[in-house]
């Protein structure tokens, strides 16, 4: 044991943090604690350093930028190449393989030598490969007492990379050095070394093996065994420690778990930094570089960059409300088009700030070209250093993987925590109870892989990595167990993610029977709150939430009606107001077809999530949206040359092809619409079926003025010359109570008011048979008509229509006045079960197109709806009628 101003030397910053804490402890004034190649470099002198990390990527990513690398140029672009060449320099360096020498061995060698000639010229000055300090230390061997002490030693390694090796027997003649084994194995290599080794008894700990369901079951076993261990008072947190070889398979699991189980669970590796507030700032950034702009990821960065220092700290505080809600905004010229259709007093503050946020975007529109100068501009502190540090190890096209890839330290204290760690962080730091997780076949011992650059066959895999990860694993196995204390727990998942059979490892042979655990099993100690209430199931059961789940799955259940079904009590205040609302169309549908769904859109405000992708093609509502915004503007138009009742054919269709291009871009602003294209023959069609509506042969009303998307019942409306009527004058069907709203498809008015025609346009396709209220389907014909005789006079004559125009179909009511007099009685019925707090499920909750179908039991069509069907017939009574109306 070193002690004063000796040196000690370990691996890993796990077991330097412990080493520091048990030296402090101790009064250990003067102990140099460092790794072995810290240590050369130290003797080597001056600004000496090893090569880290990121020097090396930065000083490969320049190299392979600039260097002719012969077979290797066709691949040197590629992502992950920076990552790869420096992991195959590091290997040949550690081996002691001297690439220069070699260079006219094989073409890839000479490549490598290349690019190794380019990255040592880039590097600084005193940033030295491993061959090269070992070199420099050498020549400075006589300084070696006064810079390490008289004592130096090395605890907790089992191996040394052969170029080390020449330094430490050189070291071991000046000073005196102790290679402190304890039970772990000692390398044959070191026999004939002046250096004095001190081996120590192996421990015999309690070894149980288990298996588990799957990585998750087997992370939720071992926190369940941590917090037996602290709750029992036979370990303290520092002494308890979970490895495993691979720890990517891991880590999510244990990131969520702890915090489910509130435990300080330290990751000796360190955390993703998109698990952070910083690296989420960071990821988001690379998203928009590398995807492209769209308005999701804008709204994403502002959000996450909120602050002092960030660009969007310009704008005003809410400046996204400004952005249309369906609009993808996908390319830096929807973004100039729709802030050019903004105006100033839209903005908060009623200041137009259109300018700086062009600026920002159209940094942001350049990619991953721009991805230093974005960075420097939208990051800061430590976002901003997570961001410098991913650029130098891949490509700028791939920022975004190398940020998801990036690890930060966790913050918690290593000498205090439950520790999560690599394997072999576990072996040079052991700990007194163990568990080790992914004890597979495929997992542990991990299989031996070529290098990526050099393979087999150029030079020899037991040359180039003379430590092989799989001898690492099994030697890190050994000594794991040979130096734990008191437990040691061997865990392996019986299936991977995938749900693929895996089988034991060779390392658990002749180590006895295993338990095997099921996922489902009551454990003697619960992680946390939640799984001691599944462990408790009577207990859980006595719980307000457990008892309202249960009654809700056996109501569901059942054939009878109850609340979860949709009962509530008489006038309640959400349906009351619900009601009170100004209806459309659309609203009264729901009434009348499904209940339940209207409380939950109209009243709840549910809605189906957005999706945020442009589409391939328009769906039917989109396209007759489309449809009738030609129509409106056309006939407009049309009305102030000389009307539409006297235009031909072809001026029907310029009028249609003048609106079409100011409506092409007011769409492209604030619409996701499909590929050009795609756009473009979509747009030809709505003209096309905007003109067979417009051209469809009518008889002309006396003096005749025509209408298109004719506001009525509007609350927010402003009266127009365009309108017949004060558009804010209220709309009732009469004796129903229900006001209504809406827009009429297209008005024709003769000019003493006197008759009147409405047309409800439809782009889909006909019906098999004429249709009056088609089950509550159809009910805007007949609502025009309710608001045009409550607006105009109940003297008006009213022809109502649908017209299909790509079948040229025009339906009229064959009884307007028996089909409005139906329709209203059907609105009362639906109105008083309602009222009543009957707001049960009807048939359209049961349509393959229902938006909110997610809030409804799973496969309600083929068993909910089906088994609640006779209940809510019979509940609903006469209301049911109007499902079967023609």
């Amino acid at each position: 044991m070193v002690g004063g101003a000796g040196t000690l030397v370990t691996h890993g910053r796990l077991a330097m943090r412990a080493a520091v804490l048990d030296a402090a402890r101790r009064n250990d004034h003067g102990l140099r604690v460092c790794a072995f190649e810290q240590l050369a470099a130290r003797l080597a002198g001056g600004f000496i350093c090893p090569i880290d990390t990121d020097a090396l990527l930065a000083a490969v990513r320049e190299a392979l930028g600039a260097t002719t690398l012969g077979e290797l140029d066709e691949i040197k672009a590629l992502p992950g190449m920076a990552h790869a060449a420096a992991e195959t320099l590091r290997k040949a360096w550690r081996a002691e393989i001297d690439l220069q020498a070699r260079a006219a061995d094989h073409p890839r060698i000479g490549s490598l030598a290349a690019l190794e000639r380019a990255v040592v010229e880039s590097l600084p000055a005193g940033m030295l490969r491993p061959g090269d300090i070992v070199a420099a230390a050498m020549a400075r061997m006589r300084f070696a007492p006064a810079i390490f002490g008289p004592n130096v030693e090395i605890r907790g390694l089992t191996e040394l990379s052969p170029v080390w090796r020449p330094l430490l027997r050189r070291l071991a003649e000046v000073v005196s050095v102790t290679w402190t084994a304890g039970p772990r194995e000692v390398p044959a290599w070191l026999d004939g070394f002046a250096v004095n080794v001190v081996r120590g008894p192996t421990h015999d700990p309690k070894i149980s093996i288990v298996s588990t369901a799957t990585a998750l079951h087997g992370v939720v076993e071992a926190v369940r065994w941590a917090r037996e261990l602290l709750a029992s008072g036979r370990a303290k947190p520092q002494e308890i420690g979970i490895a495993s070889t691979n720890t990517a398979n891991y880590d999510d699991h244990v990131l969520a778990l702890r915090a489910d189980a509130n435990l300080d669970i330290h990751f000796a590796h360190g955390i993703k930094a998109v698990t952070t507030r910083d690296g989420q700032v960071a990821a988001a950034l690379a998203d928009i570089l590398v995807h492209g702009l769209s308005q999701n990821r804008a709204r994403r960065l502002s959000l996450l960059s909120d602050g002092d220092r960030s660009p969007f700290a310009s704008l005003p505080q809410g400046w996204t409300r400004i952005l249309p809600e369906d609009a993808p905004l996908r390319s830096i010229e929807k973004w100039r088009q729709f802030l050019s259709s903004v105006p100033a007093e839209a903005w908060p503050g009623g200041t137009d700030h259109s300018t700086e946020l062009l600026r920002l975007l159209e940094l942001l529109n350049r990619g991953t070209a721009a991805a230093q100068e974005a960075g420097e501009m939208f990051l800061s502190g430590r976002s901003l250093a997570i961001w410098r540090k991913a650029l130098l190890q891949n490509p700028h096209s791939a920022i975004d993987a190398a940020i998801e890839e990036f690890r930060i330290d966790d913050s918690l204290d290593a000498c205090v925590s439950i520790a999560w760690m690599p394997a072999e962080a576990l072996a040079v730091s052991p700990r007194k109870f163990v568990r080790l997780l992914g004890l597979s076949s495929r997992g542990w011992p991990r299989q031996v892989s070529e290098d990526r650059l050099l393979s087999d066959h150029i030079v020899p895999t037991a040359e180039l990595d003379p430590l092989p990860v799989s001898a690492a694993d099994r030697r890190d196995f050994r000594t794991i167990l040979a130096t734990t204390e008191a437990e040691v727990v061997l865990s392996r998942p019986r299936r991977d993610s995938e749900g693929r059979l895996l089988g034991r490892s060779p390392l658990l042979h002749d180590r006895g029977e295993e338990t095997y655990l099921r996922r489902t099993r009551t454990p003697q100690h619960a992680m946390s709150e939640t799984d001691r209430m599944l462990a408790r199931p009577a207990e859980f059961a006595q719980q307000l939430q457990a008892q309202s789940a249960a009654a809700c799955w056996r109501d569901w259940s059942a054939s009878s009606i109850t609340a979860h079904d949709g009962l509530v009590r008489s006038d309640h205040p959400v349906i009351r107001a619900v009601l009170a609302r100004t209806q459309s169309a659309s609203s009264l549908r729901k009434l009348l077809r499904d209940p339940l769904g209207f409380v939950w859109k109209y009243g709840f405000g549910l809605r189906a999530p957005e999706i945020e992708e442009e589409p391939l093609v328009l769906d039917p509502p989109m396209f007759g949206n489309l449809v009738h915004g030609l129509l409106e503007r056309a006939v407009r138009l049309i009305e102030t040359r000389g009307g539409l009742s006297r235009a031909d054919a072809a001026a029907l269709q310029a009028a249609l092809e003048e609106v079409r291009p100011a409506l092409q871009r007011e769409w492209e602003a604030r619409q996701a619409v499909p590929p050009a294209v795609i756009w473009r023959r979509t747009l030809s069609e709505a003209v096309s079926l905007a003109h067979a509506a417009l051209s469809h042969p009518e008889s002309s009303l006396d003096g005749q003025r025509s209408y298109a998307e004719v506001k009525f019942g509007s609350d927010d409306a402003a009266a127009s010359e365009t309108v017949p009527w004060d558009p804010r004058s209220p709309v009732e069907v009469p004796g129903t109570g229900l006001r209504i709203g809406g827009y009429i498809d297209r008005l024709d008015l003769s000019a003493d008011h006197g008759a009147a025609r409405v047309r409800d346009y439809k782009t889909g396709k006909p019906p098999k048979k004429p249709v009056e209220l088609d089950g509550g389907k159809e009910l805007q014909r007949c609502l025009y008509a309710f608001a045009v005789k409550a607006l105009l006079g109940q003297h008006v004559a009213v022809d109502a229509s649908l017209l299909y125009p790509r079948s040229a179909l025009l339906l009229r009511m064959k009884s307007p006045d028996e089909t409005l007099g139906s329709l209203k009685n059907h609105l009362c019925a639906a109105r008083d079960n309602l009222a009543a707090g009957r707001a049960v499920a009807g048939p359209d909750s049961a349509d393959e197109y229902n938006d909110l179908a997610f809030a409804l039991p799973a496969n309600a069509p083929n068993n909910y709806c089906r088994r609640k069907e006779t209940g809510i017939a019979a509940l609903l009574g006469p209301a049911t009628e109007v499902w079967e109306a023609p």
